[in-house]
């Protein structure tokens, strides 16, 4: 349910795919990492940030250019491709899946070179890192479209997970658990204190973490995602409830307090948030930072549970894309909601791609050089708007951080990179 794939599929032609090495594109020279240090901006150049997530089941971008209170989204694209389509079984990526993603690549090349990016991260996650031939996949993206991936471990995705949807957490609240329910794995934090500034890291209030081999596909193809008895479906909570009991040890403190809630980022909960509001089709503005009862959470489950497949198909919110793994995804939510009994749940429609933009923006110091130039406005924590209506980008962004869109935050200095507590298993390291 990312905002824009509708559109962005239907406007754009896939450029041919040449084999080009990354001298030839420019975009090896473009994906190289730069030195860390003062950031500068100056009328004649804008700069341009590009986040790219080939997950297990979507490959999703993200063009934008930082602004005084976060950044503002000029062009977005996403489009489901399988890639880890039976990895979990053959430990390989098929062909099929390698040819579809080398499309959606394609696309993505031709956004990055009409926006004219001169800074982008471009990330694999659990397909990758778990198929045999996912690093071989990787060099023959380079080779082919010029572009640099890189596989990055689950303590970065982690982390970059927890960047994109922290400006999501309630201000009030001294205690949160965020997670992402992904294609080939799952993604957890607890967060303990205060999020700040727009410049402050909020992975340095990560007080535990973990990444469980408990992702959309992988578990609907070992419970046959189309069609499941209530036996079966409790069966998958249970699996995962199990998967989570290291970490549930380890973020016992989390229920202590009172003030603590979930913070949910995937198509799985956005498809709940949907299915609640009862949308005629899916709308971002109104999904991404709204709260849900655990009442009402737990009642959105039960409904989807109890379609039948050919329901699922039809039902706006979910549709063909979405039939075969939404209840595995409901499994995995139901699993830490049981292991995390909140009374409430946000509902946070970003994630990676956010997260590897406001690290990357955090880095170059943005948000101080826009204040050297004369910027008035404070930054606030993780602020996201849309430019215009480009090609492809869907509806109008714009979101918050939770608070009231007139307030503002302190304006802190930016904070030193965090390091991630070791302390997930080490088969998640």
């Amino acid at each position: 349910m990312t905002v824009g794939c509708a559109q962005a599929e239907a406007q754009d032609q896939t450029p041919k795919r040449a084999k080009e090495n990354a001298g030839e594109t420019g975009l090896g020279a473009m994906n190289t990492p730069r030195r860390s240090g003062r950031f500068y901006l100056n009328r004649r150049q804008t700069a341009v940030y590009c986040a790219l997530d080939l997950g297990t089941n979507n490959c999703r971008l993200l063009i934008a250019e930082p602004d005084a209170g976060g950044f503002t989204v000029i062009d977005a694209f996403s489009r489901i491709v399988r890639l880890g389509e039976g990895v979990s079984q053959t430990r390989r990526i098929s062909d099929s899946a390698m040819e579809r993603t080398l499309e959606a690549l394609a696309v993505c090349r031709g956004k990055i070179r009409s926006r004219k990016v001169t800074r982008m991260r471009l990330v694999a996650t659990e397909a990758c890192r778990m198929a045999e031939n996912g690093p071989g996949f990787v060099t023959r993206i380079r080779h082919e479209l010029g572009l640099n991936l890189e596989i990055i471990s689950h303590k970065t995705e982690v982390r970059l997970a927890t960047a994109g949807c922290a400006s999501l957490v309630d201000p009030t609240a001294r205690s949160v658990i965020i997670f992402d329910i992904g294609g080939g794995s799952t993604e957890i934090a607890w967060l303990r204190g205060k999020i700040g500034s727009v410049e402050q890291d909020p992975c340095r209030l990560i007080r535990a973490w973990d990444s469980l081999p408990a992702g959309v596909v992988p578990l609907a193809e070992r419970y046959a995602g189309r069609m499941l008895e209530p036996t079966v479906f409790e069966e998958m909570v249970a699996d995962v409830i199990q998967m989570l009991e290291t970490f549930a040890h380890r973020a016992r403190p989390a229920m202590s307090g009172r003030d603590v809630h979930l913070l949910g980022a995937s198509g799985t909960v956005t498809t709940i948030g949907g299915i609640f509001l009862d949308l005629p089709r899916y709308n971002r503005t109104r999904v991404d930072g709204m709260w849900m009862s655990n009442d009402e959470v737990e009642k959105v489950i039960g409904e989807v549970a109890m379609m039948s497949f050919a329901e699922r198909l039809a039902h706006r919110c979910i549709g063909p894309e979405r039939a075969e793994l939404v209840l595995a995804g409901c499994a995995i939510l139901e699993a830490i909601r049981r292991t995390f009994p909140c009374e409430r749940l946000r509902i946070a429609d970003r994630g990676l791609r956010e997260g590897i933009l406001m690290s990357m923006m955090r880095k170059d110091n943005v948000w101080n050089a826009f204040r050297n130039n004369g910027q008035k406005n404070a930054p606030r924590s993780g602020a996201m708007k849309q430019k215009g209506r480009p090609a492809g980008s869907g509806r109008k962004r714009k979101t918050g951080n939770g608070r009231p869109r007139s307030e503002t935050n302190r304006r802190n200095g930016a904070q030193p990179q965090p390091v991630l507590p070791d302390v997930a298993p080490a088969a998640a390291q």
